[in-house]
């Protein structure tokens, strides 16, 4: 048998959780120990999981020093991801780490160039590009069933963070587009090589010049119109003023049809319930009623292929496909920068690096 992956898990709240699923389901890798300034929150995670042979910590570096490991899963707060993985790339291990790669381009070149010279891996967590709906589409594009591709609507959008982390830029990096719009950025840049000309943006500003959330530093709305060096354009959207639960929805037009995803509310359930169901989907306001009570959420969003490819790149010791390497991370956020620009300049941005 295969020696399993040993793995440091950084973080034990809402992303931990999510990659702790994926642990869960496979037989190649094991988690070792999980370092969180809560020790209620590592037990609490461990005990989800029944996960009892672990080491806590509450101290990166003493975690990073002790634990006998081949991967470390960074699923800290966005301000935290350079620091982390900095530290763990330096001790030659390979990382995971959740979006962001970073709250700023500096401090994603420095991760990028560290497992650079460290010759390490950088496993960049877009799950997207696991989601089994969102492969389905892309199989029926490739095939040919809606002509030349030509335009591409995408975006995620939910009813706000309430994490402190998500109120202030330094923590987050941003608003919404960082947070939330990331996805469709990520997404589209993997399909389409990273080779984007052109963008437009528009946000609603953060703080008082917010559409709702007046005291958030970032923006709580975003969008931006896009066109990639093969002609394709898209338009990509993230925000906090959507109420109902989260939405995860991507639109194909082509020359011969179009196609539609909508990876949070096409289960197979319908259910109307007086009391409520314990849990409908992410962000949902309402138990009550008629609702779409998702199936194995963690699953369809792309988490469990997404982290089960991650431990076979590690074990194989190659580097992830496009999409999914610490330099996508990185042209997400160059992007991202320049999304900000634009709505703050009022103008067009042009790729500086396709010129």
């Amino acid at each position: 048998m295969t020696k399993k992956i040993k793995v440091l898990l950084l973080g034990a709240s809402f992303s931990a959780d999510l990659h702790m699923d994926g642990y869960s389901r496979t037989e190649k890798a094991k988690v070792v120990a999980i370092c969180d300034k809560s020790t209620d929150r590592v037990k609490s995670l461990a005990k989800d999981y029944s996960i009892t042979d672990y080491i806590a910590y509450t101290d990166i570096e003493e975690a990073l020093e002790k634990t006998d490991c081949d991967l470390v899963d960074i699923c800290l707060p966005n301000f935290l991801h350079c620091e982390a993985a900095v530290l763990a790339l330096e001790k030659g291990k390979d990382i995971i780490c959740e979006k962001p790669l970073a709250t700023t381009v500096e401090d994603a070149q420095k991760i990028v160039d560290t497992a650079a010279r460290k010759g390490r891996h950088i496993y960049y967590a877009e799950d997207w590009l696991f989601a089994p709906a969102i492969r389905r589409a892309l199989s029926i594009v490739s095939e040919g069933a809606i002509g030349k591709l030509l335009y591409v609507r995408a975006r995620e959008c939910h009813s706000g963070s309430h994490s402190p982390f998500a109120q202030k830029i330094a923590y987050c990096g941003g608003g919404s587009m960082i947070h939330l719009g990331i996805h469709p950025i990520s997404f589209m840049l993997s399909q389409k090589n990273n080779e984007w000309t052109e963008l437009v943006a528009m946000t609603s500003g953060g703080e008082k010049n917010n559409l709702i959330y007046k005291e958030m530093e970032g923006e709580d709305w975003s969008a931006c119109l896009i066109r990639f060096r093969d002609g394709t354009s898209a338009l990509l959207e993230g925000n906090y003023i959507t109420k109902g639960g989260m939405e995860d929805i991507l639109d194909f037009y082509g020359t011969e049809g179009c196609l539609h995803v909508d990876l949070n509310f096409t289960g197979p359930i319908s259910c109307f319930s007086m009391p409520g169901v314990n849990y409908v989907i992410e962000k949902a306001e309402m138990n009550t009623g008629w609702t779409r009570p998702a199936v194995d959420e963690k699953y369809h969003l792309g988490y469990v292929d997404e982290i089960e490819y991650f431990i076979d790149c590690c074990s194989e010791g190659k580097d992830a496909r496009i999409g999914l390497r610490g330099s996508d991370g990185l042209e997400a956020l160059k992007v991202i920068a320049c999304i900000y620009q634009s709505a703050k300049e009022g103008k067009k941005i042009s790729n500086p690096e396709l010129q």
